[in-house]
């Protein structure tokens, strides 16, 4: 019996199991790329303050990756979910102005995830029980959801209390930001379901809906649910994004949407349905992030700027595809 390791082979079990084996490689370049960029990254309390910076700013596209992530990997696609950052944005802006209402601010918060959860139903209900086809119907819904936002704020404004935004941009423990404790915290809420019913009727809903639907799953339901739970986390990433800005614009959060797509297919994620990771889409968003950075650290031109951003997004839909090459044997 021949017992010869075989690292080829190794690589494409292991990859099959980890999808997002080609976004960890990559975030650990354009990770020590970035370290290389700033020397002075690890003096005392520099690299806080890099990670305090960094994830606060991050934080709403990696909401917006996750919650895009659930869709595709049902089967859907979900071009309205910026759109609903800058609806919840305009009304968190013109709403919350003082401090010296908590409770009345705690219901607006509310409401804006409330608000997340109709529009994210409404996506579901089109496209899974209506059986419109999504890319044309999320595209024609975020329409609705922009069109909304500059009805209620034609110009940018907003004045969001210090305090809050203070809290959501310098609160860390032990040196951790808070923006870092709450990804890490969906990801552990997420790993728990992952290998729960729900988690297994997503990926086959995702993977062979109709296989999936005669062993008893309610296909419908669920892809349904992708919906409603995307659009949470877009109200979860209006709130995060509001409390950055400190204001509210009816436009300012329209590219979120491809940033967000770009990062679940970075991450591995199948356009396909039924295969991908959540931790792969956060490393995709940080991946972009970091690229960002390390565009503005390396004082490129403008024009330069938009060529890698064309290119990264480029690299994330051909990642699949060489995925695959790795994955085919001999």
């Amino acid at each position: 019996m021949d017992n010869k390791f075989d690292l080829r082979d190794w690589w494409i079990n292991f990859n099959k199991k980890n999808t997002y084996v080609l976004a960890l490689v990559i975030f650990i370049v354009t990770t020590a790329a970035y370290f290389v960029l700033q020397p002075n990254a690890f003096d005392e309390g520099v690299l806080t303050r890099l990670l305090t910076s960094n994830f606060r700013t991050w934080l709403p596209v990696i909401l917006l990756a996750i919650g895009q992530t659930i869709v595709m990997l049902g089967g859907g696609l979900d071009l309205s979910s910026g759109s609903m950052v800058i609806l919840g944005n305009v009304i968190l802006a013109i709403s919350i102005t003082s401090n010296e209402e908590p409770f009345f601010n705690l219901m607006i918060v509310l409401g804006v995830v409330a608000l997340g959860l109709v529009a994210g139903f409404l996506n579901g209900f089109l496209t899974a029980y209506m059986g419109l086809q999504p890319m044309i119907t999320t595209f024609a819904t975020s329409f609705v959801y922009s069109g909304l936002a500059l009805l209620i704020l034609p110009n940018p404004w907003g004045n969001i209390p210090r305090e809050y935004t203070k809290m959501y941009r310098n609160t860390t423990w032990f040196g951790i930001p808070l923006a870092l404790f709450i990804i890490v915290a969906i990801l552990v809420i997420w790993a728990v379901i992952r290998n729960r019913k729900y988690g297994r009727f997503l990926f086959a809903v995702g993977g062979k809906p109709d296989a999936a639907y005669y062993t008893g799953v309610r296909v419908t339901r669920v892809r349904i649910s992708t919906y409603v739970i995307s659009g949470f986390f877009s109200s979860l990433a209006a709130i995060s994004y509001t409390l950055l800005t400190g204001s509210g614009s009816a436009v300012s959060g329209a590219e979120m949407t491809l940033t967000a797509i770009t990062a679940a297919i970075l991450g591995g994620t199948s356009m396909a349905g039924g295969s991908g990771s959540l931790i792969g889409s956060v490393l995709g968003a940080i991946i972009l992030g970091t690229i960002k950075n390390l565009i503005s650290l390396s004082k490129m031109d403008s024009w330069y700027r938009v060529l890698v951003n064309a290119t990264v997004i480029i690299m994330a839909l051909a990642s699949p595809g060489i995925i695959n090459l790795f994955r085919r044997k001999k």
